[in-house]
C-alpha cells in the first residue's frame, strides 16, 4: 500500500470512528500482546499491516502465515506511521471482526450463557474514561468475572485506547449491553430468584464499610460514572452499597482502582483458583 487508496481510507477510520466501527463489526488493533490475546481468543483477522523495507520478527512472520484468509498490506513507512498511535510502531497492525458482542435481550434469550451456579457479574454505568474502562476489564479477567454489562451512553468500549489500556482482555471478556433500565431490572430479577444474586452498589458515602461487609458471589457489582456517580435508578436496584474504608487526605478513589478492590474481595470468597503471578 503505497497510496491513501480506499482501503487505507477504511482502516484509519477503523482507528479513529466510533460509526466506522460499528458499521464494520471490526476494530483496530496495534501492540504484540493485543494481537496475542486477539488470536488466542480467537478473533477473526480481516487485515494485517507491517512497513515495507522491515525485517519482521518470527512471531510476525507466523502470524501472516497462519491467516491465510486476511488480506495482507506491505505500507509505505510514512503510510504506516500516519496509522500508528505508538510513538514507536508496533511491526503489525491489524483488524479483526467483533465478537462476544451481545446486548441483554439476546443474552436473556440465550440463558445457556449464564453460569450454572455463582455467577459473578460486573456493570459499569456509563463509562467515560478509555484507560479506566480497558484497567477494569484487564482486572475482569483476572479474577474471572463472567460478564461485564455496560449501561448508559458511554465511550465506545472498541476504541484502540480500550484495547491498548485493557493489553488485549477485551478479547475474552463478554460484554453484555444494556438497552434500557426496565431490561436490567427484569434480568436482575430473574437471576435473584434463578441463583440468589445479590447486587451491591459501590459509593464513598456506602452505608457499609467494605471491612463490615463480606462480598460472595453469586453477585453484581455497580460502579458509577467516573464524575457523576451512580443513577439513581441503578441505586435502586442495590440490596446494599459499599464503601473502600479510606485514610489518606483524598477522599475518593479512582473507579480503576475500586473496582479492582472490591473484585479481589468477591474473589477470595470464590473458594481456590489457578494463580497467575502479577
Amino acid at each position: 500500500m503505497s497510496v491513501r487508496n480506499a482501503e487505507f481510507q477504511i482502516i484509519s477510520a477503523l482507528r479513529t470512528n466510533r460509526t466506522k466501527r460499528s458499521q464494520e463489526k471490526e476494530v483496530f488493533v496495534e501492540g504484540t500482546e493485543p494481537i496475542k490475546q486477539l488470536l488466542t481468543a480467537g478473533w477473526k483477522i480481516t487485515r494485517i499491516l507491517f512497513r515495507e523495507k522491515t525485517a519482521l520478527s518470527s512471531w510476525a512472520k507466523e502470524v501472516i502465515q497462519n491467516q491465510s484468509d486476511a488480506n495482507i498490506f506491505e505500507v509505505k513507512d510514512e503510510l504506516y506511521l500516519e496509522l500508528s498511535e505508538k510513538e514507536t510502531p508496533s511491526e503489525l497492525i491489524v483488524t479483526a471482526k467483533i465478537k462476544n458482542q451481545l446486548d441483554l435481550n439476546g443474552l436473556i434469550q440465550k440463558k445457556s450463557l449464564l453460569p450454572n451456579e455463582n455467577p459473578f457479574y460486573l456493570l459499569f454505568d456509563r463509562p467515560s474514561d478509555y484507560g479506566n474502562f480497558g484497567t477494569l476489564l484487564r482486572s475482569a479477567d483476572a479474577f474471572l468475572v463472567d460478564l461485564v454489562f455496560v449501561i448508559g451512553h458511554s465511550i465506545d468500549v472498541y476504541d484502540p485506547k480500550v484495547i491498548r489500556s485493557s493489553l488485549g482482555s477485551l478479547f475474552h471478556t463478554q460484554l453484555v449491553f444494556v438497552p434500557n433500565f426496565e431490561t436490567l431490572n427484569l434480568f436482575v430479577e430473574s437471576e435473584k430468584k434463578r441463583s440468589g444474586l445479590s447486587v451491591i452498589g459501590t459509593d464513598s458515602s456506602g452505608e457499609f464499610d467494605l471491612r463490615e461487609k463480606t462480598l460472595t458471589s453469586p453477585i453484581l457489582l455497580i460502579l458509577g460514572n467516573e464524575k457523576k456517580g451512580m443513577s439513581v435508578q441503578l441505586q435502586s436496584l442495590c440490596d446494599s452499597m459499599v464503601k473502600i474504608p479510606m485514610f489518606g487526605v483524598v477522599n475518593s478513589l479512582n473507579v480503576s482502582c475500586a473496582g479492582s478492590i472490591l473484585l479481589w474481595e468477591v474473589t477470595k470468597g470464590r473458594g481456590s483458583q489457578k494463580t497467575n503471578q502479577c
